[in-house]
Protein backbone atom coordinates (compact mmCIF):
# COMPACT_ATOMS: atom_id res chain seq x y z
CA UNK A 1 0.00 0.00 0.00
CA UNK A 2 0.97 3.47 -0.97
CA UNK A 3 1.75 6.29 1.21
CA UNK A 4 -0.19 9.30 0.45
CA UNK A 5 2.79 11.46 -0.44
CA UNK A 6 3.79 8.64 -2.98
CA UNK A 7 0.19 8.25 -4.22
CA UNK A 8 0.33 12.31 -5.15
CA UNK A 9 4.07 11.50 -6.69
CA UNK A 10 2.69 8.78 -8.78
CA UNK A 11 -0.49 10.55 -9.71
CA UNK A 12 1.79 13.72 -10.83
CA UNK A 13 4.61 11.67 -12.84
CA UNK A 14 1.57 9.93 -14.63
CA UNK A 15 0.12 13.40 -16.09
CA UNK A 16 2.87 15.73 -16.15
CA UNK A 17 4.24 12.02 -18.91
CA UNK A 18 0.61 12.58 -20.22
CA UNK A 19 1.35 15.78 -20.92
CA UNK A 20 4.64 16.18 -22.34
CA UNK A 21 5.53 12.51 -23.25
CA UNK A 22 8.96 13.41 -21.43
CA UNK A 23 10.25 11.53 -18.43
CA UNK A 24 9.73 12.98 -15.46
CA UNK A 25 12.53 14.32 -13.03
CA UNK A 26 12.36 14.74 -9.24
CA UNK A 27 13.12 18.92 -9.77
CA UNK A 28 9.75 18.92 -11.92
CA UNK A 29 8.32 17.29 -8.97
CA UNK A 30 9.58 18.87 -6.40
CA UNK A 31 8.42 22.28 -8.30
CA UNK A 32 5.02 21.31 -8.13
CA UNK A 33 5.10 20.12 -4.58
CA UNK A 34 7.15 22.46 -3.19
CA UNK A 35 8.97 19.60 -1.55
CA UNK A 36 12.83 19.33 -2.09
CA UNK A 37 13.84 17.59 -5.45
CA UNK A 38 16.41 14.66 -2.42
CA UNK A 39 13.06 14.09 -1.05
CA UNK A 40 11.35 13.51 -4.57
CA UNK A 41 14.42 11.60 -6.12
CA UNK A 42 14.12 8.81 -2.58
CA UNK A 43 10.10 8.42 -3.06
CA UNK A 44 10.35 8.08 -6.81
CA UNK A 45 13.35 5.76 -6.36
CA UNK A 46 11.56 3.55 -3.85
CA UNK A 47 8.65 3.49 -6.64
CA UNK A 48 10.63 2.19 -9.11
CA UNK A 49 11.77 -0.03 -6.47
CA UNK A 50 7.75 -1.38 -6.00
CA UNK A 51 7.26 -1.71 -10.07
CA UNK A 52 5.16 1.35 -10.03
CA UNK A 53 7.64 3.77 -12.32
CA UNK A 54 10.52 2.58 -14.87
CA UNK A 55 13.86 4.36 -15.77
CA UNK A 56 14.11 5.03 -19.52
CA UNK A 57 17.90 4.46 -20.67
CA UNK A 58 17.82 7.94 -22.33
CA UNK A 59 17.04 10.41 -19.46
CA UNK A 60 17.80 10.54 -15.80
CA UNK A 61 13.73 11.18 -15.43
CA UNK A 62 11.10 8.00 -15.05
CA UNK A 63 7.97 7.07 -16.39
CA UNK A 64 5.30 4.84 -15.19
CA UNK A 65 5.47 0.94 -15.67
CA UNK A 66 2.40 -1.13 -16.84
CA UNK A 67 1.51 -1.57 -13.21
CA UNK A 68 1.77 1.79 -12.16
CA UNK A 69 -0.89 2.82 -14.74
CA UNK A 70 -3.17 0.20 -13.28
CA UNK A 71 -2.55 1.49 -9.88
CA UNK A 72 -3.32 4.78 -11.33
CA UNK A 73 -6.53 3.71 -12.78
CA UNK A 74 -8.24 1.77 -10.25
CA UNK A 75 -7.06 3.58 -7.16
CA UNK A 76 -6.14 7.19 -7.38
CA UNK A 77 -8.47 8.28 -10.44
CA UNK A 78 -12.08 8.86 -9.45
CA UNK A 79 -15.63 9.50 -11.14
CA UNK A 80 -14.99 13.25 -9.88
CA UNK A 81 -12.40 13.81 -12.55
CA UNK A 82 -15.22 12.96 -15.49
CA UNK A 83 -15.25 15.82 -18.00
CA UNK A 84 -18.68 16.39 -18.14
CA UNK A 85 -18.62 19.35 -20.57
CA UNK A 86 -17.67 16.80 -23.11
CA UNK A 87 -20.37 14.84 -22.90
CA UNK A 88 -22.77 17.46 -24.09
CA UNK A 89 -21.81 16.53 -27.34
CA UNK A 90 -22.88 12.87 -27.11
CA UNK A 91 -26.04 14.05 -25.89
CA UNK A 92 -26.46 15.93 -28.66
CA UNK A 93 -25.92 13.19 -31.20
CA UNK A 94 -27.98 10.89 -29.29
CA UNK A 95 -30.77 13.41 -28.93
CA UNK A 96 -31.31 13.36 -32.90
CA UNK A 97 -34.45 10.78 -33.04
CA UNK A 98 -34.07 10.88 -37.00
CA UNK A 99 -30.56 9.53 -37.15
CA UNK A 100 -30.76 5.65 -38.10
CA UNK A 101 -28.92 3.40 -35.21
CA UNK A 102 -26.26 2.01 -37.49
CA UNK A 103 -25.14 5.96 -38.51
CA UNK A 104 -25.29 7.03 -34.63
CA UNK A 105 -22.87 4.39 -33.86
CA UNK A 106 -20.25 5.68 -36.82
CA UNK A 107 -20.61 9.22 -35.85
CA UNK A 108 -20.18 8.28 -32.24
CA UNK A 109 -16.93 6.51 -33.23
CA UNK A 110 -15.88 9.71 -35.31
CA UNK A 111 -16.98 11.81 -32.50
CA UNK A 112 -15.00 9.69 -29.81
CA UNK A 113 -11.80 9.65 -31.84
CA UNK A 114 -12.46 13.18 -32.41
CA UNK A 115 -12.46 14.47 -28.70
CA UNK A 116 -9.60 11.77 -27.68
CA UNK A 117 -7.44 11.75 -30.70
CA UNK A 118 -7.22 7.99 -30.54
CA UNK A 119 -8.25 5.48 -32.57
CA UNK A 120 -11.97 4.01 -31.37
CA UNK A 121 -13.85 0.84 -31.85
CA UNK A 122 -17.47 -0.49 -32.14
CA UNK A 123 -18.53 -4.09 -32.23
CA UNK A 124 -21.81 -4.83 -32.48
CA UNK A 125 -24.10 -7.71 -32.77
CA UNK A 126 -21.80 -10.96 -33.10
CA UNK A 127 -23.39 -14.79 -33.53
CA UNK A 128 -19.92 -16.44 -31.40
CA UNK A 129 -22.20 -17.26 -28.36
CA UNK A 130 -25.29 -18.44 -30.77
CA UNK A 131 -26.51 -21.66 -30.59
CA UNK A 132 -27.74 -23.70 -33.67
CA UNK A 133 -31.50 -24.91 -33.74
CA UNK A 134 -32.01 -25.39 -37.50
CA UNK A 135 -30.23 -25.22 -40.67
CA UNK A 136 -31.69 -24.65 -44.45
CA UNK A 137 -30.57 -24.13 -47.92
CA UNK A 138 -32.45 -22.25 -50.61
CA UNK A 139 -31.18 -22.63 -54.24
CA UNK A 140 -31.52 -19.41 -55.85
CA UNK A 141 -29.60 -19.76 -58.95
CA UNK A 142 -26.72 -21.42 -60.54
CA UNK A 143 -24.12 -21.99 -58.44
CA UNK A 144 -25.58 -20.24 -56.21
CA UNK A 145 -27.52 -20.84 -52.48
CA UNK A 146 -28.82 -19.47 -49.44
CA UNK A 147 -27.66 -20.93 -46.35
CA UNK A 148 -30.27 -20.20 -43.88
CA UNK A 149 -29.26 -20.47 -39.77
CA UNK A 150 -32.14 -20.38 -36.85
CA UNK A 151 -29.94 -19.57 -33.29
CA UNK A 152 -30.69 -20.56 -29.93
CA UNK A 153 -31.99 -16.31 -29.72
CA UNK A 154 -34.31 -16.56 -32.18
CA UNK A 155 -32.08 -14.64 -34.66
CA UNK A 156 -32.32 -15.91 -38.54
CA UNK A 157 -28.45 -15.47 -39.69
CA UNK A 158 -28.48 -16.02 -43.65
CA UNK A 159 -25.64 -15.96 -45.91
CA UNK A 160 -24.90 -16.81 -49.70
CA UNK A 161 -22.77 -19.44 -50.30
CA UNK A 162 -21.62 -20.82 -53.78
CA UNK A 163 -22.09 -24.09 -55.01
CA UNK A 164 -19.15 -26.32 -56.18
CA UNK A 165 -19.11 -26.75 -59.65
CA UNK A 166 -20.44 -30.04 -60.71
CA UNK A 167 -22.35 -30.28 -57.06
CA UNK A 168 -25.72 -31.71 -56.99
CA UNK A 169 -27.83 -29.91 -54.89
CA UNK A 170 -29.34 -32.94 -53.46
CA UNK A 171 -26.10 -34.19 -52.38
CA UNK A 172 -26.22 -30.60 -50.48
CA UNK A 173 -29.30 -30.88 -49.03
CA UNK A 174 -28.34 -34.65 -47.60
CA UNK A 175 -25.51 -32.57 -46.43
CA UNK A 176 -27.64 -29.98 -44.63
CA UNK A 177 -29.33 -33.05 -42.88
CA UNK A 178 -26.52 -34.77 -41.36
CA UNK A 179 -25.77 -31.09 -40.19
CA UNK A 180 -28.76 -30.83 -38.74
CA UNK A 181 -28.17 -33.74 -36.22
CA UNK A 182 -24.56 -33.71 -35.64
CA UNK A 183 -24.73 -29.70 -35.09
CA UNK A 184 -27.83 -28.95 -33.03
CA UNK A 185 -27.48 -27.03 -29.81
CA UNK A 186 -23.65 -26.20 -31.19
CA UNK A 187 -22.34 -23.17 -30.48
CA UNK A 188 -21.85 -21.43 -33.83
CA UNK A 189 -18.08 -21.00 -32.80
CA UNK A 190 -17.76 -24.66 -32.38
CA UNK A 191 -19.11 -25.84 -35.54
CA UNK A 192 -15.65 -26.27 -36.84
CA UNK A 193 -14.10 -28.68 -34.35
CA UNK A 194 -17.46 -30.51 -33.92
CA UNK A 195 -17.43 -31.00 -37.81
CA UNK A 196 -14.23 -32.42 -38.45
CA UNK A 197 -14.61 -34.80 -35.25
CA UNK A 198 -17.76 -35.96 -36.35
CA UNK A 199 -16.26 -36.82 -39.66
CA UNK A 200 -14.11 -38.79 -38.58
CA UNK A 201 -16.78 -41.37 -37.19
CA UNK A 202 -17.43 -44.19 -39.71
CA UNK A 203 -21.07 -43.74 -40.06
CA UNK A 204 -20.65 -40.05 -41.62
CA UNK A 205 -17.54 -40.12 -42.77
CA UNK A 206 -17.94 -42.37 -46.60
CA UNK A 207 -20.81 -39.77 -47.33
CA UNK A 208 -18.87 -36.74 -46.63
CA UNK A 209 -15.35 -37.68 -47.98
CA UNK A 210 -16.60 -37.34 -51.39
CA UNK A 211 -18.37 -33.64 -50.31
CA UNK A 212 -15.23 -32.09 -49.41
CA UNK A 213 -15.87 -28.98 -51.40
CA UNK A 214 -19.11 -28.41 -49.82
CA UNK A 215 -18.19 -28.44 -45.96
CA UNK A 216 -15.78 -26.07 -47.36
CA UNK A 217 -18.09 -24.23 -48.55
CA UNK A 218 -20.15 -24.46 -45.02
CA UNK A 219 -17.08 -24.02 -42.82
CA UNK A 220 -16.35 -21.00 -44.60
CA UNK A 221 -20.02 -18.80 -43.97
CA UNK A 222 -19.85 -20.25 -40.37
CA UNK A 223 -16.87 -18.66 -39.74
CA UNK A 224 -18.47 -15.25 -41.42
CA UNK A 225 -21.51 -15.71 -39.12
CA UNK A 226 -19.18 -15.34 -35.74
CA UNK A 227 -17.35 -12.42 -37.11
CA UNK A 228 -19.45 -9.10 -35.63
CA UNK A 229 -20.53 -6.02 -36.92
CA UNK A 230 -18.10 -3.56 -36.80
CA UNK A 231 -16.70 0.13 -37.13
CA UNK A 232 -13.03 1.58 -37.12
CA UNK A 233 -12.50 5.22 -36.71
CA UNK A 234 -9.69 7.22 -36.19
CA UNK A 235 -6.96 4.46 -37.26
CA UNK A 236 -4.08 7.28 -38.10
CA UNK A 237 -4.44 9.14 -35.18
CA UNK A 238 -1.50 7.07 -33.62
CA UNK A 239 0.78 8.90 -36.47
CA UNK A 240 -0.03 11.93 -34.32
CA UNK A 241 1.25 10.47 -31.15
CA UNK A 242 5.43 11.08 -30.10
CA UNK A 243 5.10 7.41 -28.43
CA UNK A 244 5.40 6.27 -32.04
CA UNK A 245 8.11 7.41 -33.80
CA UNK A 246 9.60 4.46 -34.95
CA UNK A 247 8.54 3.52 -38.62
CA UNK A 248 8.74 -0.28 -38.48
CA UNK A 249 6.38 0.12 -35.25
CA UNK A 250 3.75 2.04 -36.79
CA UNK A 251 3.91 -0.13 -39.93
CA UNK A 252 3.48 -3.25 -37.36
CA UNK A 253 0.44 -1.03 -35.88
CA UNK A 254 -1.06 -0.13 -38.67
CA UNK A 255 -1.01 -3.63 -40.42
CA UNK A 256 -2.64 -5.49 -37.55
CA UNK A 257 -5.29 -2.83 -38.17
CA UNK A 258 -5.36 -3.75 -41.76
CA UNK A 259 -5.74 -7.34 -40.99
CA UNK A 260 -8.57 -6.69 -38.49
CA UNK A 261 -7.21 -8.82 -35.71
CA UNK A 262 -6.99 -5.84 -33.41
CA UNK A 263 -11.80 -6.82 -33.36
CA UNK A 264 -10.82 -10.52 -32.14
CA UNK A 265 -8.49 -8.31 -29.87
CA UNK A 266 -11.35 -6.27 -28.56
CA UNK A 267 -13.70 -8.99 -28.92
CA UNK A 268 -11.86 -11.06 -26.15
CA UNK A 269 -12.35 -8.71 -23.21
CA UNK A 270 -14.51 -8.83 -20.44
CA UNK A 271 -18.09 -7.93 -21.53
CA UNK A 272 -19.11 -7.42 -17.54
CA UNK A 273 -17.61 -4.00 -16.80
CA UNK A 274 -14.69 -1.76 -17.91
CA UNK A 275 -11.42 -3.36 -19.32
CA UNK A 276 -7.99 -2.23 -19.57
CA UNK A 277 -5.13 -4.09 -20.82
CA UNK A 278 -1.76 -2.15 -20.61
CA UNK A 279 1.09 -2.33 -22.86
CA UNK A 280 2.65 -5.79 -22.45
CA UNK A 281 -1.02 -7.67 -21.49
CA UNK A 282 -1.51 -7.29 -24.81
CA UNK A 283 -0.94 -10.62 -26.58
CA UNK A 284 -0.43 -9.36 -29.86
CA UNK A 285 3.36 -7.59 -30.35
CA UNK A 286 2.42 -5.29 -32.05
CA UNK A 287 0.32 -4.05 -29.56
CA UNK A 288 2.87 -3.69 -26.53
CA UNK A 289 3.10 0.20 -26.54
CA UNK A 290 -0.71 0.56 -26.08
CA UNK A 291 -3.44 0.61 -24.19
CA UNK A 292 -6.67 -1.19 -25.07
CA UNK A 293 -9.79 0.24 -22.87
CA UNK A 294 -12.83 -1.36 -23.80
CA UNK A 295 -16.52 -1.02 -22.30
CA UNK A 296 -20.01 -3.19 -23.20
CA UNK A 297 -22.81 -1.84 -24.16
CA UNK A 298 -26.71 -3.81 -24.26
CA UNK A 299 -27.74 -4.40 -27.44
CA UNK A 300 -30.70 -6.49 -26.34
CA UNK A 301 -32.01 -8.21 -22.82
CA UNK A 302 -29.43 -11.12 -23.78
CA UNK A 303 -26.77 -9.50 -25.60
CA UNK A 304 -23.83 -7.38 -25.35
CA UNK A 305 -21.58 -5.00 -28.22
CA UNK A 306 -18.26 -3.44 -27.03
CA UNK A 307 -16.82 -0.30 -27.20
CA UNK A 308 -13.39 0.63 -27.26
CA UNK A 309 -10.56 3.14 -27.14
CA UNK A 310 -6.61 2.11 -28.72
CA UNK A 311 -3.70 4.51 -27.82
CA UNK A 312 -0.63 4.59 -26.31
CA UNK A 313 0.17 3.61 -22.79
CA UNK A 314 0.63 7.23 -22.50
CA UNK A 315 -3.67 7.79 -22.69
CA UNK A 316 -4.96 10.41 -20.90
CA UNK A 317 -6.98 8.43 -18.63
CA UNK A 318 -8.66 10.35 -16.42
CA UNK A 319 -10.56 11.87 -19.39
CA UNK A 320 -10.71 9.03 -21.54
CA UNK A 321 -12.74 6.70 -19.02
CA UNK A 322 -15.43 8.92 -18.09
CA UNK A 323 -15.95 9.35 -21.73
CA UNK A 324 -16.02 5.90 -22.96
CA UNK A 325 -18.32 5.02 -19.87
CA UNK A 326 -20.74 7.77 -20.57
CA UNK A 327 -21.01 6.82 -24.14
CA UNK A 328 -21.34 3.20 -23.69
CA UNK A 329 -24.15 4.06 -21.04
CA UNK A 330 -26.00 6.36 -24.17
CA UNK A 331 -25.91 3.12 -26.70
CA UNK A 332 -27.06 1.09 -24.65
CA UNK A 333 -30.12 3.72 -23.99
CA UNK A 334 -30.51 3.65 -27.75
CA UNK A 335 -31.01 0.23 -28.40
CA UNK A 336 -33.21 -0.58 -25.18
CA UNK A 337 -35.17 2.03 -26.68
CA UNK A 338 -35.71 0.67 -29.72
CA UNK A 339 -36.11 -2.87 -28.67
CA UNK A 340 -38.77 -1.06 -26.10
CA UNK A 341 -40.81 0.19 -28.69
CA UNK A 342 -44.22 -0.99 -28.87
CA UNK A 343 -45.22 -2.47 -32.47
CA UNK A 344 -47.64 -0.33 -34.64
CA UNK A 345 -50.78 -2.23 -35.29
CA UNK A 346 -51.83 -2.08 -38.73
CA UNK A 347 -55.73 -3.55 -37.67
CA UNK A 348 -58.05 -1.09 -38.78
CA UNK A 349 -59.78 0.80 -36.31
CA UNK A 350 -63.00 -0.78 -34.91
CA UNK A 351 -66.38 0.70 -35.60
Amino acid sequence: MLSKRQELILKLTVEEYVKTADPVGSRTLSELLEVSSATIRNEMANLEELGYLEKTHTSSGRIPSDFGYHYYIETILSDKDNFTDSFTVIDELFSNKDIKRDEAIKQAMNLLSQMTNYTTIALGRSAYGSKIKKIELLPLYENVALLIIVTNLGHVESKNIKIPFNTDIEDMKRVIEIFNDILFDCPISKVSEKLHYEIDKQKIKDMLIYNKSIIDAFLDAFTKFTQSDYYLAGQSKMLNQPDFKDISRVRELLSFFEMNDIFKLVENTTNTGLSVTIGKENSVNAMRDCTVISVPYQLSGTEKGTIAIVGPTRMEYQKVIPLIKYLAAQMSNMWLSICSKPSVSTAPPSA
